[in-house]
């Protein structure tokens, strides 16, 4: 049977690159499918050697981010491609739809959703791009037609698969589907091997694409007022720059830039706590990767981190991020004797490993 992938575009590379990267592990014969790619950035460095098959569009989407102007595109982007030589088509799904495409009358389509697109029902999104008024009229006009083609084009899939019970339940939603919740793939056994030994240091961590709605900015303005220190890897893609973060940060903040998996690892390692106040994360695996370092989360009680974090037991879940809530936070996280054995337990559940087991007998059966 051919097997095909689909997957947004390849430019930033982040959880939902990691998923992919997964999937061509699994099915190395298998070609990426995608509106767009950019040479030279940090997704296409991971899938240089992959067969990569661009939308006749890509000139133009590729350039500066025309792509987010040009999301009424989406339909002709998807729409131009004929997938109905392959048997099997598995598509990675995000904010761009990826969804629409041709296909035979025996293909089987299997939709592997990280979210329903935030930009289209009201989610806080990465870039404010309906700050100005001119766009918000924009964005309501093309927001209508799309959510009828993001609805349409939902009705074709064969399966959904959801990375969290949070997004089963926007799929079920918006889309009256149900969905399988398959939690994305983890390097748990390998960052364990990595950062056994290592001693804790007093900084926390926050790993994250510089981008809107993932809090960023919040807890920079925490550690500056409530004096502790910070890390953040993580490569500029929804600001300007990494200076319009830099300039609001105090002292005690030090952005590391994008790290290679192995200094990434140990950064959790060494990290005496992880820190993340998204308000409602699609799943999140970054707290998972702190976990399996054996690394305590404070994190916002929303989203996906209700999933995989136990309060009092692998980290602290917060429901306000104002400085009086985090203050008490930290407190009582730093009176918390953590084990780091039921830490990384917890962390287990959501390993490549299983990721792979759970989408290939998925895939089996429908076969």
């Amino acid at each position: 049977m051919r097997v095909a992938l689909v997957h947004d575009y390849i430019k930033e590379y982040g959880g939902a690159e990691r998923v992919l990267e997964t999937l061509c592990e699994m099915f190395p014969d298998a070609p990426i499918y995608t509106a767009f790619r950019v040479a030279g950035s940090t997704a296409d460095k991971v899938f240089r050697g992959k067969k990569i098959i661009e939308s006749w569009l890509a000139p133009i989407l590729k350039i500066d981010s025309f792509y987010s102007p040009l999301r009424f595109l989406t339909p002709l982007v998807w729409g131009s491609m004929n997938l109905s030589e392959y048997g099997l088509v598995i598509s990675s799904s995000s904010w761009f739809i990826t969804r629409g495409f041709k296909v035979g009358k025996k293909t089987k389509v299997v939709c592997y959703c990280h979210t329903p697109p935030r930009w289209l029902y009201g989610y806080e999104t990465s870039v404010g791009f309906t700050r100005y008024w001119p766009v918000k009229i924009y964005s309501a006009v093309v927001g209508h037609f799309m959510r009828m083609y993001d609805f349409s084009s939902a009705q074709k899939i064969d399966i959904w698969i959801a990375n969290s019970e949070n997004v089963a339940v926007r799929i079920k939603k918006f889309y009256r589907k149900e969905a399988r919740v398959i939690y994305p793939p983890v390097e748990v056994e390998k960052i364990a091997k990595v950062t056994s030994g290592l001693k804790k240091k007093n900084y926390f961590l926050l790993v994250s694409r510089l981008v809107g709605a993932k809090g960023i900015e919040t807890v920079i303005a925490l550690s500056k007022v409530l004096g502790f220190k910070l890390k953040i890897v993580g490569e500029a893609a929804g600001f300007s720059s990494v200076e319009e973060l830099k300039s609001s940060a105090g002292e005690n903040v030090e952005f590391l830039g994008r790290v290679s998996d192995g200094e990434l690892y140990r950064l959790y390692g060494c990290a005496k706590g992880f820190i993340t106040l998204a308000k409602d994360e699609d799943f999140g695996m970054t707290p998972v990767e702190a976990q399996a370092a054996g690394t305590p989360v404070i994190a916002f009680n929303g989203g996906g981190f209700k999933e995989s974090i136990v309060d009092g037991v692998t980290g602290v879940l917060v429901n306000s991020t104002d400085e009086k809530t985090i203050s008490a936070a930290i407190k009582r996280f730093e009176k918390i004797k953590w084990d780091k054995s039921k830490i990384q337990k917890n962390a287990k559940k959501f390993s490549k490993e299983i990721f792979v087991k759970d989408v290939g007998r998925l895939i089996e059966k429908i076969v």
